[in-house]
């Protein structure tokens, strides 16, 4: 039997919930050891998902802010574009930076890390196996370690659809990413967050890129004049959008990829350079041998938790996309501190109300707290205001005034419960509303706070104003 080492905080997992938790673990004296099973520390976000899309989305706005600058009085000529400079710019200058950064932050904070697999064989217990597949096993291999406190953040995978293996010119967003040639069709199964950013991303750089999703619109959870804008957007570039559609199969050959979608009881085939299936994510909690100890999983393979993060298993903790709540990095980010506080006995607990949620679409959409239906479903009385950039100088002066401001707040004392933007600068903007439903702020706080001009951050107070009943721009 091979020697057992004990550690006092071990984490499962360097992704965003992982590291972050690491880092504030070690900040309030635990003495920390992380288990990642990939070369590289940060997880799916930053090596192969929300950091590296937004690179690619960058890209494919300058390119097409190159090829016509005509609304500035700006003559160009029509630009090009070297892809293979692109990814080696996106993985040198972005990816490997940020996690090269976080490599730093560990070691800069006394953090252990081990490359393994990790797979525990109790409440109190785990093996680092190597990663890969391995001719011989016994039960000496890898390395046995007794923790006295365990914070798993293992992620997420993408989900497979029947006829759409991952494999050849089927891809997953990974392999979206990572595209060796900007495809001249491209076809994307799944008009979620993902799906619709790399649609659009790909579109700008020059494919023609189709969209099918099963459901009656693409970005499903977002409220709909929210969600027209960015189709009026996508179809402005393009792209063939087929909701209420079926995948059915795909066929490949060394060239190409032939997808069969079925639409209003009709099958049609379009062939594409490549096709990418975005219909969702499922967690990574089959093989870590939950099975050996206390930790429950409801029928999605979600770990149950209490608001600190806290499983069954009280010295075990389960944080990202792993847990409860949506699956985002910066909702992983919380949830890692609160864990670590709750190790240090802090009195934290996970607030998911205010997780503000973006897609990095044309135009942004960014929303946090509860929809005007979701109140209603609550029974809770609200009332709503909005102020569109239309009316807003920065935004005219960007040439980018479509899209709006809204505030959802409860009709008896203004108090803003839920917030909604679509438009330039959408992703930043949100920070305001969060701290204005994490804060339970009211709509004149809002208004009586002064923002600078000219700005896009005006139309936040101008939606106050509006909800008062003093609107000035409109």
């Amino acid at each position: 039997m091979a020697d057992v080492e004990k550690k006092e905080t071990v984490i499962i997992g360097a992704g965003p919930g992982g590291y972050v938790a690491a880092i504030r673990a070690s900040e309030l004296g635990q003495k920390v050891t992380l288990i990642e099973k990939s070369e590289t520390l940060g997880g799916v976000c930053l090596n192969v998902g929300c950091v590296p899309s937004k690179a690619l989305i960058a890209a494919g706005h300058r390119l097409v802010e190159a090829n016509d600058a005509s609304t500035y009085g700006i003559t160009t000529q029509p630009a090009t574009i070297d892809f293979a400079k692109t990814q080696e710019w996106k993985q040198k200058k972005v990816v490997d930076r940020m996690t090269s950064g976080v490599k730093m932050l560990l070691n800069k904070h006394k953090v252990e890390v081990i490359h393994g697999e990790a797979v525990l064989d109790s409440d109190t217990q785990l093996r680092v196996m190597p990663t890969g597949p391995q001719q011989f096993m016994s039960a000496d291999t890898g390395t046995t370690i007794q923790f006295d406190n365990l914070i798993i953040a293992s992620g997420s995978h993408p989900i497979e659809i029947p006829g759409f293996k991952f494999d050849g010119r089927v891809i997953d967003s990974t392999g979206g990413l990572n595209l060796p040639e900007i495809p001249k069709e491209f076809v994307v199964i799944g008009g979620g967050y993902v799906g619709t950013e790399l649609a659009g991303a790909y579109a700008n750089l020059g494919s023609h890129v189709t969209i099918i999703e099963g459901l009656d619109s693409i970005l499903n959870g977002f409220t709909k004049d929210m969600v027209s804008l960015v189709v009026k957007n996508l179809k402005k570039k393009g792209v063939d959008i087929h909701t209420s559609a079926k995948a059915i199969s795909s066929s490949q050959d060394d060239n190409s990829v032939s997808v069969t979608y079925e639409e209003d009881g009709k099958q049609t085939t379009i062939k594409a350079d490549y096709c990418m299936v975005t219909v969702g994510r499922r967690p990574n909690t089959d093989d870590l041998g939950l099975e050996y100890t206390k930790v429950k999983l409801d029928d999605h393979g979600i770990v149950q938790t209490d608001i600190q993060g806290r499983t069954d298993s009280p010295h075990i903790f389960a944080i990202g996309d792993i847990a409860s709540g949506p699956a985002l990095a910066h909702k992983a980010f919380f949830q890692g501190k609160v864990a670590a506080g709750a190790i240090s006995g802090e009195n934290t607990a996970n607030d998911y109300v205010g997780v503000p949620a973006v897609c990095f679409s044309d135009p942004e959409i960014a929303v946090v707290g509860m929809t005007q239906a979701q109140a209603k479903d609550k029974d809770i009385e609200v009332s709503t205001s909005k102020f569109p950039f239309a009316g807003n100088a920065r935004a005219i002066s960007l040439d980018e005034a479509d899209g709006f401001v809204r505030l959802i707040f409860t009709k008896d004392d203004k108090t803003i419960v839920g917030g909604e933007i679509v438009g330039p600068g959408a992703s930043d903007l949100v920070a305001e509303l969060s701290l204005a439903v994490n804060s339970h702020m009211n709509v004149e706080d809002i208004a009586l706070t002064i923002h600078p001009h000219p700005t896009l951050s005006e139309p936040v107070q101008e939606a106050a104003d509006v909800g008062l009943g003093f609107p000035t721009h409109i």
